[in-house]
């Protein structure tokens, strides 16, 4: 029977009325939740072990922790960690092992927003985790893998949980039409930007649904005026977490890959969440040096002046700037020579440890240095053709045949003439060596 959402004297969130009774009725999560996903084989057996679900706001991860444990039977146990510390939790346990002593009944501790409870709060639950006094169910929106301690994960199974998909929302909004008894006051296109506006949170969308069912009857809106109603859901996008780490990493692998449109919508991302501009900027000048390098070696300078006018000028004029060094950086040539090259210099350094340089490239300021060889046979290379003399600058263990190769330029952009120099002048050291030993 459908009925006003306005009847009672305070109606409870439509987002609560709303929320599913069956598993079976819970949207976008059918990986988990389908007779051979892994939640749903354990409540098929009836033998529920500890588990994380680990997914987006709105997505029904409380839904789902609430449903399971009746479905398997358990009683079922709620605690926000954002609101709660040890104390809660030991009561929450000495309840629990009073209920398996004297009923025999299992408790499912369900833990929102589990991220949230620090060390030594995660390591108090291990022990009644193990023993089995609780089954642990926990929600979080971070990546267990940097929130949680490594003893508890190892305890229990993580399941990530989806997004919701377009067709899922759509669904969503027509079981609000359904409750209430009326439709949405949009038109096609309008209800199409009702679902973008959500992104993927269920919640969300039901909070908007709630917010227009409340509007006159007789008025229909369009896109521009659902925009005047409600505002656009801001994008999930925590700069301290998992997700800053992620679109940054997209951002440079795109710009590695040359992929100049990808590198634009990450970049694009990553300002509409909040990000520091510097942040951008800064991994673009690592991208110039360790992507492009020598290939063309304009991209730093390009990069570091797009950074000055941007700090002058600002947001968001200054997205000229940021947009050019980035089609720069994305469309340049690549080499990773000059990178790959340092690093094996520094390891080599790093192993061979103080190896005395030649003497003849030393300078001798003093009788006593020029009577012990220093400076002794050196070349000034600008006395000789191409100012290039072809002596040795290494170590004498590392010369010769024992040689390091660190730069090896390859063939494209501006390292192509950079890999004639090289070749030449190895042309010439040998030429000169031949002499010299003739």
């Amino acid at each position: 029977m459908t009925m006003s959402l306005f009847e009672e004297a305070a109606p409870r969130p439509l987002a609560e009325v709303l929320r599913p009774q069956r598993l079976a009725d819970v949207l976008g999560q059918d990986h988990l939740l389908a007779d051979d996903g892994p939640i749903g084989r354990m409540v098929a057996s009836k033998r529920l072990s500890s588990f994380i679900l680990w997914g987006p706001p709105g997505v029904g991860k409380t839904t789902i922790a609430r449903l399971v444990a009746t479905q398997v039977g358990l009683d079922f146990v709620q605690l926000s960690a954002v609101l709660s510390g040890v104390a809660d939790l030991r009561k929450v346990i000495e309840a629990a092992k009073q209920l398996r002593l004297g009923a025999g009944r299992q408790t499912a501790l369900f833990v929102d927003e589990l991220h949230r409870f620090n060390r030594t709060t995660q390591d108090a639950m291990l022990p009644h985790v193990e023993d089995g006094t609780i089954t642990l169910i926990g929600a979080t929106t971070e990546n267990p893998s940097f929130s949680m301690v490594a003893a508890l994960l190892s305890r229990t199974k993580v399941y990530t949980l989806k997004r919701f998909e377009r067709a899922d929302l759509l669904k969503l909004a027509e079981r609000a039409e359904a409750y209430t008894g009326r439709l949405l006051p949009l038109d096609e296109k309008a209800r199409n930007a009702l679902v973008e506006m959500a992104d993927g949170d269920g919640r969300y969308l039901l909070g908007l649904c709630e917010e227009l069912l409340a509007l006159p009857r007789d008025e229909v809106l369009d896109t521009a005026g659902l925009a005047d109603v409600v505002q656009k859901r801001a994008p999930i996008y925590d700069k301290g977490q998992e997700e800053h780490y992620n679109l940054l990493s997209c951002f440079h692998k795109s710009l590695r890959g040359s992929d100049v449109q990808a590198a634009l919508y990450w970049a694009a991302r990553m300002m509409i969440g909040g990000e520091d501009p510097g942040t951008i900027f800064r991994r673009l000048a690592c991208a110039a040096s360790e992507d492009v390098g020598m290939a063309d070696p304009q991209a730093m300078p390009q990069v570091i002046a797009a950074w000055n006018a941007f700090e002058r000028v600002g947001w968001p004029e200054g997205k000229l700037f940021m947009g050019q060094a980035i089609t720069y950086v994305a469309t340049a040539p690549k080499s990773n020579a000059t990178y790959m090259g340092f690093s094996s210099a520094l390891a080599l350094a790093q192993n061979t440890g103080s190896l005395p340089p030649p003497k003849h490239i030393l300078n001798a300021p003093t009788k006593l240095m020029k009577e012990l060889g220093y400076h002794a046979g050196y070349r000034y290379d600008h006395d000789f053709p191409d100012a290039f003399s072809g002596q040795e600058f290494f170590p004498d263990e590392l010369a010769g045949t024992n040689r390091p190769e660190f730069y090896a330029p390859n063939e494209r952009g501006f390292e192509r003439d950079i890999k004639k120099r090289l070749d030449f002048w190895n042309r010439s050291k040998a030429g000169r060596k031949a002499a010299d030993d003739e």
